[in-house]
């Protein structure tokens, strides 16, 4: 059934003119013959073209009310209204040094290293429910539909493995082969040369509103660029930045051969955290620095982050309408038509 609507619904009111100018048009003949009396008149039975000489003045009528219906704007919503979303760039920067092997994400479950959780709450951040593999109960949100998202990974040096893109299949799937650096030359922790790559996409992006999510779990140790020279670079392009910090504190489970047997054990290693220059980073561009010792930490920090940012998507709804008033045209005009043509002819009048 139609969602009906008026463009100029005030129109409608001139519609109760119409039955004053039926009856004044009706009572007032053009021609007229006077009859001494019209007793003979009553007794004679009326034929069709009586009782239905009123007709013409009818559909008039009715053509003024569909005239007046056209000039009101009848109209209804159309079902394929366009919607157009206006998202925002990510770059998600990722460490997976040789330290991201620790096995303290996830409790009871030691076959579970750092970058695996950090790997499986990226996709729940980027695409919502549709995400079934995850460490912790809730998902985080709805999904970045409308986000244009890159992926930056950095040990030693930076990697931009996937450009700002709407292809989250895509970037899921590259994301699913990053993997911990395994050869000694290429471990390290270049945070500065991973955010100076994230800037660098993002700032030739059109979007207005641009992130950087920084995920790690060392100190920087690595690169020509620090972290803090790149930070002053985000600043300088209006590019907010979200730190995160990942892992326990003090010592962690690592695992190792054991020289002795050969078999795979866990070890405990001293691990540090750069918390300092992390909360600088984060103050210096507008964004907040974060803490996770686990899975469901991280997985909250990606539902804060998730929540803050989804301030600056706006939505643009050009609304459009399906217009209704030709049909009413079409039946005036063909009312005042057959009106016209049956006063002319069947329903003549002689003076």
């Amino acid at each position: 059934m139609f969602d009906w609507d008026f463009r100029d619904p005030w129109l409608l009111t001139l519609a109760l003119l119409i039955p004053v100018v039926y009856l004044m048009w009706k009572r007032n003949p053009s021609a007229s013959v006077v009859y001494s009396s019209l007793t003979v008149f009553d007794r004679t039975p009326r034929s069709l073209r009586a009782r239905f000489i009123n007709l013409p003045i009818a559909m008039v009528a009715i053509a003024v009310l569909a005239m007046i219906i056209a000039l009101a704007g009848p109209r209804t919503p159309d079902d394929h209204t366009r919607v157009r979303r206006k998202g925002i760039a990510i770059a998600m920067i990722v460490d997976r040094s040789g330290s991201m092997e620790a096995r303290d994400m996830v409790k009871g479950k030691m076959d579970i290293n750092r970058l695996q959780v950090v790997k499986s709450l990226f996709k729940q951040f980027v695409l919502g429910n549709s995400s079934t593999e995850h460490f912790q109960g809730n998902p985080i949100g709805t999904g970045r539909p409308d986000d244009a998202i890159s992926l930056i990974a950095f040990a030693r040096y930076a990697d931009g493995l996937c450009p700002l893109t709407l292809d989250h299949g895509n970037l899921v799937n590259i994301l699913n082969d990053v993997s911990i650096v395994r050869q000694r030359n290429e471990d390290g922790t270049a945070i500065g040369e991973g955010l100076a790559l994230a800037v660098e996409r993002l700032r030739r992006h059109p979007s207005q509103s641009k992130v950087a999510i920084l995920l790690t779990d060392g100190v920087n140790n690595m690169g020509e660029i620090s972290p803090l020279q790149a930070a002053g670079l985000a600043a300088a392009h209006n590019i907010k930045v979200y730190c995160i910090g990942t892992g326990s504190e003090g010592r962690a489970l690592f695992p190792a051969t054991d020289p002795f047997t050969g078999r795979q054990v866990l070890r405990p290693i001293q691990v540090e955290i750069d918390e300092n220059t992390l909360k600088k980073i984060a103050q210096k561009t507008g964004g907040y620095y974060f803490r996770a010792t686990d899975a469901d930490s991280l997985a909250e920090i990606y539902t804060q982050i998730d929540k803050l940012e989804r301030t600056e998507i706006t939505e643009i709804h050009y609304l459009q309408y399906r217009q209704w008033y030709s049909p009413f045209v079409i039946i005036a005009m063909a009312m005042i038509a057959t009106s016209g043509l049956l006063s002319g002819t069947i329903f003549r009048k002689l003076p």
